[in-house]
């Protein structure tokens, strides 16, 4: 989808009005129900492919063993067993917990990433153009609704009533707030080449091209112009996200599990369902912010819908996610701590300085 088209289509509720002949506030409320509906059912779907299947045939190729492969074709079927395994199972409910915040922690965490997805354009799909709203702020909210999850996390350890779960718990903060800064920060060097922090119009930045080599054009993604902060970037989202070599938060071979120790059953399952959806928004802001977001890597291959590119770029990312499960080990906390506070915050804030420095004296 080209730049100037992504600023004119209509957002998916406005759509979604016109098709029903709705208009003024009903049509707003109607059409912004359906379409988180259908945006949340969408992610929902995904995660629910990548948790119990993708998640076990990425691990067993690294590890050169076969994993699911009975259950339907290629095994994809295991999810409806797994689903009822897991939300079949006795919810347990230890002694002594703060019940109101440890039945409330395993709601909230997937849900701050499900509302996250409220503001990424999706690109189109056919006539279609999968973007629930685009304010102005776009990039803080992302970034806010993200941030929810250490809440979350924060809540499930204190009112577990465990010493391990507490541990996670105090590891996420820690953790968190040593990662997001250098995220944010870095982030804030695509702002200053964007000029704004609406969404739609970060990506349409990305439409043009950086140079052109042998015929082929190289589109002006950031990550591109800007590799640096590309890496920067893609290393505090893996800690964002705890994904290895971070995930110290439940670290099983040091604290069982965690935040999430003392959670069984349908709560374990929001959990993990939180989990990988917040592995999916970290691949979609990086698709957005450096990637692009929906437009395709060359114009030959723009007869694909931008939808399908999104799609690509985020399982792409959780492929990245998985390698690293695979091939790096646990950094330690006290290590994380050092990398987050004495390596990236200096080196992002280094690129930000660079960035306006080029951006006010050289652009």
């Amino acid at each position: 989808m080209g730049a100037l088209a992504l600023q004119t289509e209509q957002l998916l509720p406005e759509q979604i009005a016109e098709l029903l002949g709705l208009s003024g506030v009903p049509g707003e409320i109607v059409g912004g129900l359906i379409g988180a509906f259908l945006i949340a059912n969408i992610m929902l779907t995904m995660t629910a492919i990548a948790g119990p299947w993708a998640k076990r045939k990425i691990t067993a190729a690294f590890t050169d063993r076969i994993a699911v492969n009975r259950i339907g074709p290629f095994g994809l079927l295991i999810i409806i067993p797994d689903a009822v395994r897991l939300l079949s199972k006795e919810l347990i409910v230890p002694e002594g917990v703060d019940r109101p915040s440890w039945d409330l922690a395993p709601i909230i965490l997937p849900a701050s990433a499900l509302l996250g997805f409220a503001v990424i354009p999706m690109g189109d799909l056919g006539p279609v153009n999968i973007h629930l709203a685009d304010p102005e702020a776009g990039l803080a909210i992302v970034f806010a609704f993200a941030s929810i999850a250490s809440v979350a996390l924060v809540m499930a350890g204190y009112a577990s009533n465990n010493k391990y779960s507490l541990m996670g718990g105090l590891r996420a903060v820690a953790q968190n707030i040593a990662y997001e800064i250098p995220l944010i920060i870095t982030a804030l060097s695509v702002v200053i080449f964007a000029g704004t922090l609406q969404m739609s119009e970060i990506v349409a930045a990305q439409g043009t091209a950086l140079f052109t080599i042998a015929g082929v054009s190289i589109p002006a993604w950031y990550a591109f112009v800007n590799p640096f902060a590309f890496v920067l970037f893609l290393v505090a989202n893996m800690a964002e996200i705890g994904r290895n070599p971070f995930d110290i938060p439940e670290a099983p071979t040091e604290i069982v599990a965690g935040y999430q120790t003392e959670y069984s059953s349908v709560y374990f399952v929001l959990f993990y369902l939180g989990e990988f959806i917040h592995i999916f928004l970290g691949g979609a802001i990086m698709a957005v912010v450096f990637l692009g977001g929906a437009a395709a890597p060359i114009p030959a291959l723009e007869f694909i819908p931008g939808f399908v590119w999104f799609v690509i770029k985020i399982w792409a990312f959780f492929l990245f996610t998985q390698w690293c499960r695979s091939a790096l080990p646990r950094v330690r906390i006290d290590q994380l701590i050092e990398i987050g506070w004495k390596g990236m915050l200096v080196l992002s804030f280094a690129n930000l300085v660079l960035t306006a420095i080029i951006v006010g004296v050289i652009i």
